[in-house]
């Protein structure tokens, strides 16, 4: 990736800001990334309850059940559980842990009293009650154990979403844009030194054409003046000759 970029400051300066963009994302992320492990561990340790309490619920309603038809029979069960007038229901709301958006579910009319459950009190005995309310207990177990698990699944599925995120940056985007942004740096590097090398040169050359021109002005300004020595010796030699045969007469 590195040499696929051309090396130039504004490049450089676009990488630069990138790097700070994804710095500062990738701390984000892990401090979200850290938040939603808090948030798992405290509502898996609220899911691990659920289960055993489930679990408890489960087996004491079979128990419940089992003898109810044992002493009662199976017809004066399934009587009872067909009486049922009312139903329970249920209402699904929505809340958000860091950025996560889990279910929060309300359940009414699950627990009811004698009689509420639509069959006869002076036609059942008290183990119809009780197998009713042991239902009743794991049905309201069942629904908080539904809430916990679907928000434990939602932030675990949410947590390895920022992780593959965090590692993206931290071990593929943030490498390649060091490295990057180390390329143009060097490359600009090279292109500074070798332009000083450039005006080095052009400067010693300018000087050395310079030091040129002033030589060959200085020997031009030599011959000058020998040529203007040499025109007055020569005006002067001849006002000599005429003065020499005056002086022999």
């Amino acid at each position: 990736m590195a040499k696929d970029v051309k090396p130039t400051r504004k490049n450089l300066m676009e990488i630069e800001d990138r790097i700070e963009l994804s710095e500062r994302g990738h701390g984000t992320l892990e401090k979200k990334r850290d938040g939603l492990i808090m948030e798992f561990m405290d509502i898996l340790d609220k899911a691990q309850d659920v289960r055993g309490d489930l679990a408890d619920d489960y087996e004491q309603a079979q128990k419940k059940i089992n003898m109810a038809r044992a002493m009662e029979g199976d017809v004066a069960v399934r009587g009872a559980a067909a009486a049922l007038q009312e139903h329970p229901e249920i209402t699904t709301e929505s809340k958000n842990i860091m950025g996560v958006v889990v279910p929060q579910i309300e359940s009414s009319r699950v627990s009811k009293s004698l009689d509420e459950r639509g069959y006869g009190i002076m036609g059942t005995s008290a183990r119809i009650d009780e197998a009713a309310e042991a239902y009743e207990d794991l049905l309201e177990s069942i629904i908080l154990a539904a809430e916990v698990e679907t928000a434990m699944k939602k932030m675990l599925r949410e947590i390895e979403t920022t992780k593959r995120r965090v590692n993206a940056l931290e071990f593929k985007l943030l490498p390649e844009l060091y490295e990057s942004q180390e390329y143009i740096e060097q490359k600009l590097e090279e292109q500074e030194r070798e332009e000083t090398f450039r005006l080095k040169k052009i400067k010693e050359k300018k000087e050395a054409e310079e030091k040129e021109e002033r030589r060959k002005a200085e020997e031009e300004a030599e011959i000058a003046e020998a040529e203007a020595a040499q025109d007055d010796l020569e005006d002067v030699q001849p006002d000599t000759a005429a003065q020499s045969p005056a002086a022999n007469q």
